[in-house]
Order: C-alpha cells, then sequence, then structure tokens
C-alpha cells in the first residue's frame, strides 16, 4: 500500500469494482420487516512482523486481509454473515444469511446509502505507512536492537526483538445514515531481555508504539533514540529480576506506580463497565448508576480521542465517532461503554466503543485508552505513608471474572516498602482482589498520571483489539498479596 489513499473509500470502489448500487444492495439485502438496524463493514489490512532471536532473523510475516461484513440486528438478536472476496454478490449472499439469522424474512428493502463523510477530525497523521518500509531498515534495526541490550550487562544472554506494524482501511455503510470510511496505522516495537546467573534466569520486557509512522521509533526521546529507551527497560527489569527475594504474601497496603499498572483498572474495572455485560446483569457493576462504585478520589475515563495512542479511533468500528466518556466521578457510576447496539436496548446513546477484530467478527462494546484521572497527591508522600507494603511498577497476566470483579494480577517488577521507604526488589508477586472493593480501598491518588508506551491488547470473547491504559500512583489499603514468603 505504497501510496495510502486520501480518500479509502475510492480506494475500495476502485479495487473491488464497488459503487453505490453494491452498497445499496448489501445493505438493502439486510433489512426486513422487523430488522431495527443493518451495516455492512469494508476492511483491508496489511500487517507486517519481524522477529529476531540470538542474533537470528527467526521470523517474517507479511499478509494481506480484506473481506467485507453484513450485520442484521432485530431486538436483541444479531444476524452477521461476512465473505473474503469482496464482490456484489457476496455482499447480496451475506446480507441474506445476515437477515435469515436475525429475523428469518425472506425479502430484502430498498436503501439509499448517501455521500461518503470524512471522519470529523484525524488523530493519526502518518505520512508513510511503517508497512511501506524497506524490510532491510527494520532488520538493521532490530540488529542494533539486539547488540545494545547484550551490552547493557554481561548477564544478558539473549534477545528477542520484534517490530511490527499495520495499514488497514475501512468503510462503514449503515441503515442510520452512518457512511465513512478511516485510514488507520499501527506500529510496534516489542523488546524481551533474559539474562542469567548461574541457576538464576529472569527476563525482562518493554516496548511502545501507537498509530504512528517507523520514524517514531528513531525520534528523540531524552537525548537519545526512543527505541533505545524501550532496549534499557527490557535489560534494566531483567538484570532486576536476578537479585530479587521472594514476596511476601498477606494483606498489605499496595502502592501501584504510573502507566501500565493500569492494566489492572483495565481488567478489574474497565470490562465490567462495558454495556454489553451491564444490559444481561452479569457485571458487578449493573444497576448501579448514579451510586458510589469507588473512593470519592477517584474519577475514571475512556477517551479514545488522544493522538497517535494505541487505543485511539477517528471512528470506531460501527463509524461512531470516539468520545471522552467519564465513566465514574468522583467514586460515582456515571457512564458503561456503549456500541450501537447495547446503547440502543438500553435507551442510552452509543460512545463510540463498538470494536471488532475483523470483518470476521461482529462488533461489540470494548474500551479504548482507560485510565483514572490524577490527584492532588506528590507520588513521594504516597510511598512515605506507607509503613510496609508492596509497590508495584510493572504487570504481566491476570484475570477477572466479570460477574463478581474477582481478579488475580501478577507483579513483574515489584519492591518492598518498608517504613517509607522502597527497598528491596521481590519476585513471583500477585495481588488478589475484587475489583469494585479495591476501587473503594484507594486512599491516595498521585498528580502524575501516565499512560503506557503504547502495547496494549486486549482480549474479549476471543477477539482481539488493540488498547491503552493509564494510572497515576495510587495507594490501595488493605490487599491481598499472594507470595512465597
Amino acid at each position: 500500500m505504497a501510496d495510502s489513499p486520501a480518500r479509502p473509500e475510492k480506494f475500495f470502489f476502485d479495487k473491488f469494482g464497488l459503487d453505490d448500487g453494491a452498497l445499496q444492495k448489501g445493505l438493502g439485502g439486510a433489512l426486513g420487516r422487523s430488522i431495527d438496524y443493518a451495516d455492512v463493514y469494508f476492511e483491508y489490512r496489511v500487517n507486517e512482523s519481524i522477529q529476531l532471536e540470538e542474533g537470528l532473523v527467526k521470523k517474517a510475516t507479511r499478509a494481506i486481509n480484506q473481506g467485507a461484513g453484513v450485520r442484521a440486528q432485530a431486538g436483541e438478536k444479531t444476524g452477521y454473515g461476512f465473505s473474503d472476496e469482496i464482490t456484489v454478490q457476496n455482499l447480496q449472499i451475506a446480507a441474506k444469511t445476515a437477515r435469515a439469522i436475525a429475523e428469518g424474512a425472506s425479502e430484502s428493502a430498498a436503501v439509499s446509502v448517501g455521500t461518503p463523510n470524512a471522519p470529523a477530525r484525524n488523530l493519526y497523521q502518518v505520512p508513510k505507512p511503517a508497512t511501506d518500509v524497506p524490510v532491510t531498515e527494520k532488520v538493521e534495526l532490530l540488529d542494533r536492537i539486539d547488540k545494545l541490550a547484550r551490552a547493557c550487562d554481561p548477564r544478558i544472554k539473549n534477545v528477542i526483538a520484534t517490530v511490527g506494524s499495520e495499514q488497514k482501511l475501512v468503510m462503514m455503510v449503515g441503515s442510520d445514515g452512518t457512511y465513512v470510511a478511516d485510514v488507520q496505522p499501527l506500529l510496534r516495537l516489542n523488546v524481551v531481555c533474559i539474562a542469567e546467573d548461574g541457576e538464576k534466569r529472569r527476563y525482562g520486557v518493554y516496548g511502545g508504539g501507537g498509530r504512528l509512522g517507523f520514524e517514531w521509533l528513531g525520534a528523540d526521546r531524552d537525548g537519545r533514540p526512543r527505541w533505545e529507551h524501550f532496549v534499557r527497560e527490557a535489560a534494566r527489569q531483567a538484570i532486576l529480576g536476578l537479585d530479587a527475594v521472594d514476596a511476601p504474601a498477606g494483606l498489605m497496603d499496595v502502592v501501584l506506580g504510573p502507566g501500565w499498572p493500569g492494566i489492572l483498572l483495565h481488567e478489574a474495572i474497565g470490562h465490567g463497565l462495558e454495556g454489553d455485560f451491564n444490559r444481561k446483569k452479569t457485571s458487578a457493576f449493573a444497576g448501579k448508576l448514579g451510586q458510589r462504585v469507588a473512593s470519592d478520589i477517584c474519577t475514571v475515563v475512556d477517551d479514545g480521542t488522544i493522538a497517535d495512542r494505541r487505543g485511539s479511533l477517528n471512528v470506531d468500528d460501527e463509524g461512531t465517532p470516539t468520545q471522552r466518556s467519564v465513566l465514574i466521578e468522583k467514586g460515582i457510576l456515571r457512564n458503561f461503554m456503549q456500541d450501537k447496539l447495547n446503547a440502543r436496548l438500553m435507551g442510552m446513546e452509543p460512545t463510540g466503543n463498538g470494536r471488532r477484530e475483523s470483518y470476521a467478527h461482529i462488533p461489540m462494546p470494548r474500551m479504548t485508552n482507560t485510565f483514572m484521572l490524577a490527584g492532588e497527591d506528590d507520588p513521594a508522600d504516597i510511598i512515605r505513608s506507607v509503613k510496609r507494603g508492596l509497590y508495584a511498577v510493572n504487570f504481566g497476566g491476570g484475570q477477572v471474572d466479570i460477574t463478581n470483579g474477582k481478579f488475580v494480577f501478577s507483579a513483574s517488577e515489584a519492591y518492598l516498602i518498608e517504613d517509607g521507604k522502597v527497598t528491596r526488589p521481590v519476585k513471583d508477586a500477585t495481588l488478589i482482589g475484587n475489583g469494585p472493593d479495591v476501587l473503594t480501598r484507594v486512599s491516595r491518588v498521585g498528580n502524575d498520571l501516565g499512560l503506557d508506551e503504547g502495547v496494549g491488547t486486549c482480549g474479549k470473547d476471543g477477539q482481539s483489539v488493540p488498547v491503552g491504559v493509564g494510572l497515576p500512583t495510587i495507594r490501595i489499603d488493605g490487599i491481598t498479596v499472594g507470595g512465597t514468603q
């Protein structure tokens, strides 16, 4: 896609021989007597990934995926048909399938699709897609990453570095008058450093990205290219882990650092604020709009409008402009994240959170960039306020039960707090708790809100989408820490 089109709808028309008549047949074929809403989604995506391990490029892939999906909704029922070959005939077949699943009707409806609209804003202005950058440049960068990581410390025995890029064109046409197309770039660098010292073996992981061009990796950060920061952080974490002691276990006060620790907020709280779980009353937050669900110093937002961020979009995957939604305001539950279906059934407005993994998937309410707003406390004062506790600054994996909010998270980088001071690094620490309960235990919120570096991927119902998270330094009083001491 050497010349990413300024008008992506024209790209679909020219490449696949589409016109307004084809769109009318696809959309009209999904409409019937009792269909409340129908839409057609087009996608053309180029993905590239190059991975270096043990000083060698061991994996390189480049793929083109294209297709279209037609959706029909009748009440709570959704019918969906899709094809990886975009033709008028296949659109009609997919539309008939979607309509039959949703209502069983046999006749289509006449429809006019109007004129395509450009998104009202452009949050990601990338002159040259990263997918168009020569492979040789990416391999050269990976080689430099490998050399720098090993030079950080002789105990770094292996390095795995991956640069991935994506250029996606989408177009959405809906029976509510939606007709919009967008070009969505994506870039990510991931660095894994593995350190060994005798029988000890630990690893560090770091990286970053967003809706950016390849040149962003070489841009200046603290007097050095940005990619160097990612490498040094991964190496630092790996070496730090070699000296880590076993984590203590028990009930204690926990301080979460800024940025990536917001993943705990995303999992333990965010999913429970998605519209579908609340409409079906399977969320721990169901029926609690207007009620207190957190301490009065907690304000949580989902914002898909931040320029260049991994979780940002000009429009969501239903063509709705993304927005900044205040979910929890000073402890009070104010809003849910909505797609069109759940918003309609709940009598609410869509919030631009309808997202899907690809044309082969139906959209559902999903987060974009979810974070807690900054408070007034000095982060150093927050740490000094803890007599004995845990300071967690990086997280690995975790699990959460949406129905009751219970979660378990592993901290990949954490330290003991002893007499108000950060002391020894610990390993194998886990945080165990209940999402809604944890929010009520937040007693201090720092003034240092940070967003993650741009590596988040969220899974839900078998679909994965890029997201962002964020958090200021916060203190949580009395949370269960799982460890080995």
